[in-house]
């Protein structure tokens, strides 16, 4: 007896089904509902390999609603990814197993992206799109022709974020990318007409997308719904009709199908339902064959491609990009940059110095991808290396996102885990908070990121409280696996880029100021001292050192003034540049301490809350910044209003002699 479609969703149900069941806790509505149409998906488009999931030229598939992780680990156990045992479904949300609550690509090989909080993994995938456009664009059909499929759900579609994800992949007319949307009707609080009356293929169609509906339950009807996808010159969107709990004699199609054990009872109604009278976990053989050949579609394909790839006079250059090695010029090039900047001494903003060194590290990196939130000239992070990116030159290497801050923090995770592009991309630092959700999936996962933060601090100045972020470098500082840069001048702007481009387990943040500030480092050294997060910039002079001042960013220059002041006074003290705190809390006890000088009273400064500070400088330390919301006025009134002075800086320390 041949073995169909359904058989094999069967078998998807059935492990999704079990697994849940055993963990007391899951969601196995989705993987019921969404079974047929990832069996047609995976059995007869999906171009992958098992023996090598990091195949370049694969197709990427992202489960956007990944509260249905069980779909994509049955998916990957059944075509032959050693990365999913049955065991691991059996241990299914167990500490140690390869199947967490929600599909996590650092965990599981074959998950190419986190999923979980809704929307997230629409707008990534359309950053994988992108990169897949521009490296077909730079290496031709040979080495990179792939498309992204996403099985997104009415959540991931209601998160705001999917609104600026897919209005951005219609205007750039991101042909690869097909989205199947799990059109079952049905939140967790019931049925969608409770919260929501959209069209969905009306809202996709108009932002640029083709759409078609499709009965997800019908494997002809899906088959062909997929075919007509891979022909189309826009994203496409397939509305798929299916039932939530398929099979679920209760539950089916009713809010409570979403998620949790459904219970010994009604798991029974479904064996009996889908003829499925197999013990928990177990799979009949003939369905394992014929799964595992679906496994086993692309391998002719995968073998051409490596063919392909060695004939290739490409091959080099493709590889290190997608290996991200930085050419071996890179250290000297960022040594010759920083030692013109030191001679020349010039006071810019550091938005600007980090465009000066944009301008020299894309013209020797290709694989940097930048683009800006609708504010390249204020973020500085267009150079003349970077054309526009657009349909018509996917070979551009600056996107003009628009003001789509969250969209384009999650598009740029999905350039840098599809690889071969390293992605940097700029608006003012208050906005993190309109993309820190994409920002923190990001840091989980470890991509390499760079999001260029301008206008960082009340040194905005005119714009007002509603503009000047005075709690975010320390509100991103908190997060787990970021690095945040604050630089001081031109100099540490310049070896901070270079840091980050050499960071690839993770994001970095860049906070970069719109006014100008003077040169702290006015000599010449060879070594990025920035590296260690501090450093002595301007050691104690004469006499018996007394206190310590540290300071970032624009308040370093602030620091060196009430260093002046002290001395006149007598009063030795020194001053630490910390650039980047996480950098410098990595540092061994020793070093940190010889920095900071022991048993010294110690004064911060940064015009931002004291929040995280108390690490370095201590409880009774001191601290010249803010402690409320800013104001509207020119910002060297704005820092003399709220005392962000040398004068305060030199009080404090005075206060603690």
């Amino acid at each position: 007896m041949a073995v169909t479609n359904r058989d094999m969703a069967n078998a998807v149900r059935a492990l999704s089904m079990d697994a849940v069941e055993a963990a007391k806790s899951g969601h196995v509505g989705l993987p019921l509902g969404m079974a047929d149409a990832a069996t047609v998906l995976f059995r007869k488009f999906l171009k992958f390999d098992p023996k090598d999931p990091n195949w370049a030229d694969r197709d990427r598939f992202v489960l956007s609603a990944g509260h249905g992780s069980m779909l994509i680990y049955s998916l990957l156990h059944l075509t032959g990814y050693a990365s999913v045992s049955r065991d691991d479904i059996r241990n299914f949300r167990q500490l140690g197993a390869n199947t967490p609550g929600h599909p996590e690509n650092f965990v599981t090989l074959g998950v190419e992206t986190t999923t979980g909080p809704l929307g997230q993994g629409i707008a990534t995938a359309v950053g994988m799109a992108i990169a897949e456009r521009h490296l077909n664009a730079r290496f031709g059909n040979d080495l990179v022709d792939h498309r992204t499929w996403v099985i997104a759900g009415d959540g991931c579609l209601m998160e705001g974020v999917s609104q600026e994800a897919i209005t951005l992949a219609g205007h750039m007319k991101l042909n690869k990318l097909i989205v199947l949307f799990d059109d079952n009707a049905v939140t967790i609080d019931g049925s969608t007409d409770l919260s929501d009356s959209t069209d969905q293929c009306a809202r996709f169609e108009a932002s640029g997308w083709i759409s078609r509906r499709v009965d997800g339950h019908d494997e002809k009807d899906v088959e062909a719904a997929l075919k007509w996808a891979t022909k189309q010159k826009k994203p496409v969107f397939l509305a798929v009709k299916t039932i939530i709990g398929f099979g679920a004699p209760k539950l089916a199609g009713t809010g409570k199908a979403h998620g949790g054990p459904y219970g010994a009872e009604e798991i029974d109604g479904i064996r009996k339902s889908l003829d499925w009278p197999h013990a928990p976990f177990e799979v009949p053989e003939a369905i394992e064959k014929a799964w595992a050949k679906a496994g086993e579609r692309s391998q002719a394909e995968h073998a051409a491609w490596k063919k392909r790839l060695t004939a290739s006079p490409h091959k080099g250059e493709f590889n290190a990009a997608i290996a991200g090695r930085l050419p071996k010029n890179l250290g000297k090039a960022v040594i010759k940059h920083k030692k013109a900047v030191a001679e020349g001494g010039a006071s810019k903003a550091t938005r600007v110095w980090s465009g000066e060194a944009l301008e020299v590290i894309t013209g020797l990196v290709p694989e940097m991808v930048g683009g800006s939130a609708d504010l390249s000239g204020s973020n500085n992070t267009k150079t003349s290396h970077t054309a526009p990116m657009t349909p018509k030159s996917w070979d551009g290497r600056y996107i003009h996102y628009g003001v789509r801050e969250h969209a384009m923090a999650a598009a740029m995770n999905g350039m840098a885990l599809h690889g071969g592009i390293i992605p940097y991309s700029g608006t003012f630092l208050v906005f993190a908070d309109y993309s820190r959700a994409a920002i923190r999936l990001g840091a989980l996962m470890g991509t390499q990121v760079v999001h260029v933060m301008t206008h960082d601090s009340i040194g905005l100045g005119e714009d007002g409280p509603t503009h000047q972020p005075v709690e975010h470098v320390a509100s991103l500082r908190a997060m787990p696996n970021m690095i945040v840069f604050r630089p001081a001048d031109g100099v540490e702007t310049a070896e901070c880029w270079e840091l980050a481009l050499h960071r690839n387990e993770g994001p970095s943040t860049m906070a970069l100021t719109r006014q100008n500030v003077a040169p702290a480092r006015k000599t010449h050294t060879d070594e990025n001292l920035s590296a260690k997060g501090g450093y002595v910039l301007s050691p104690a002079g004469k006499g018996k050192e007394r206190g310590v001042l540290i300071a970032t960013g624009s308040e370093v220059e602030i620091a060196l003034k009430a260093q002046a002041l002290l001395a006149e006074e007598g009063i030795a003290v020194r001053v630490v540049s910390m650039p980047s705190m996480e950098l410098f809390g990595l540092q061994d006890a020793a070093y940190r301490a010889q920095t900071l000088g022991k048993d010294l009273p110690k004064v911060a400064i940064e015009a931002g809350v004291r929040f995280g500070w108390d690490r370095w400088i201590g409880a009774e330390g001191g601290f010249v910044g803010m402690d409320s919301f800013g104001a509207s006025a020119p910002y060297q009134k704005l820092y003399q209003h709220f005392g962000i002075t040398a004068e305060a800086a030199v009080a404090a320390i005075k206060e603690r002699l």
